[in-house]
């Protein structure tokens, strides 16, 4: 039983440069966290990721939803999951601060993640463990389908999963030989061009085949330079990523991803407004066959559905730290496979949460095991790291969801 809450505003400034980009020059990387303590002595940790300014709005809205699951027993909260998530995202008051975006959606997240990490340390496995360990029905009851059901019913979902079951004992092998992952620290923003080429050549040293820039200068030949020197550095079989953080309007977008094709990017990220679904339809129409990748931040299920019903995102990056937890990532993970995208998330938890969430993605779901983002520097903050060896994900042992902090 669920017996005491805390609820903890973690702040971490970087060391310079680290972690900017086109729109975000100066972030503090910070959690709002959730501690759910059972009466066991077990505690489960949940995380929703900020930069700074607002993460103790998130922590208030966080107390508020965990709040309510005070003396209720782990199992039991988890066997209907589905439904108090959909009671909680819908809360009458605070759903008008949303709905199911913002604040109080980021502040559902940590409380939900919270739920899945006490859950698996109750049962005294890792989460990707848990999770592939489940009955597709099992999962079915932790998934809220409210709003999809034009795309995707319950039944639909359900039957899904079962299809994906061929093949699954020969994905399982990912489990020796780890996720693969990818550089984003390469290309920081503010980071000069002969920082961004030394990185570029230490990450392939260190087994790294695919990494990413940050784009979005106020001066256009800036990115197209320094995007030509990652790919000269990085080599031409090495698949290199372009972010520009949201910060072209739809013509500059147009415009610049256009020059940016010479350089052979992987995908372009985050091009112009998040809510601008029919915009990136137009750009993906007009840089074709270079694809986009969107979902950072994408806060719902249903947004996700529309841009997944225009047929204009290459690949999905939705964050469990951003939708509402595990539960909305499932859910957003089903609707994806549906439509035959892959889901590469955005790891703003530095891939603690996400390196359990691939690997059932992969695993039960069927998604391709692409790779995962890798960026490494709250590592040493957390009792359990990542670990990258040789440029992949070592499978995490523990129990839980890795994202204990230390105090």
């Amino acid at each position: 039983m669920i017996k005491e809450i805390k609820i903890r505003d973690a702040r971490f400034p970087l060391a310079k440069g680290a972690g900017s980009d086109a729109i975000h020059r100066d972030p503090v990387y910070s959690y709002a966290v959730t501690e759910l303590q059972d009466d066991s002595g077990l505690t489960g940790t949940g995380l929703a990721f900020t930069l700074g300014e607002g993460n103790d709005l998130v922590c208030k809205a966080a107390r508020f939803y965990a709040e309510r699951l005070i003396k209720l027993d782990i199992e039991d909260l988890m066997f209907d999951f589905g439904r108090v998530f959909n009671e909680l995202s819908n809360e009458q008051q605070f759903r008008w601060l949303g709905p199911h975006k913002g604040v109080v959606h980021l502040a559902l997240a940590s409380v939900t993640n919270a739920c899945y990490d006490l859950w698996a340390k109750k049962r005294g496995v890792p989460l990707w463990k848990l999770l592939i360990d489940l009955s597709p029905e099992e999962i079915m009851s932790t998934l809220d389908f409210s709003y999809l059901e034009d795309e995707l019913t319950k039944e639909q979902a359900l039957q899904l999963m079962k299809d994906n079951s061929a093949g699954r004992t020969a994905r399982e092998s990912i489990i020796n030989s780890g996720y693969p992952g990818y550089d984003t620290s390469i290309g920081w923003f503010n980071y000069s061009d002969e920082k961004v080429r030394e990185n570029t050549k230490i990450a392939v040293a260190n087994g790294f085949n695919a990494m990413k820039l940050k784009v979005g200068s106020e001066d256009a030949m800036r990115d197209i330079r320094r995007a030509h020197i990652v790919r000269e550095a990085a080599g031409k079989d090495v698949k290199v990523m372009l972010d520009a953080n949201q910060q072209w309007t739809l013509p500059q977008a147009i415009k610049i991803c256009k020059q940016l094709q010479t350089m052979d990017p992987y995908w372009i990220e985050e091009p112009t407004h998040p809510d601008d679904i029919l915009g990136h339809k137009t750009l993906a129409d007009a840089i074709a066959p270079t694809k986009l990748a969107l979902g950072e931040h994408v806060p719902n299920r249903i947004i996700f559905k529309n841009y997944l019903q225009t047929g204009c995102a290459g690949f999905m990056q939705v964050d469990a730290v951003r939708v509402g937890g595990v539960s909305e990532f499932i859910t957003i993970s089903l609707l994806c496979r549906k439509f035959g995208v892959p889901v590469v998330p955005h790891v703003g938890d530095m891939g603690q949460l996400h390196q359990h969430l691939v690997l059932f993605n992969h695993i039960a779901l069927g998604h391709e095991a692409l790779f995962l983002e890798h960026i490494p520097h709250l590592q040493q903050h957390f009792i359990n790291p990542v670990k990258i060896e040789n440029g992949v994900y070592v499978t995490p042992q523990e129990a839980g969801s890795s994202c204990d902090l230390k105090l």
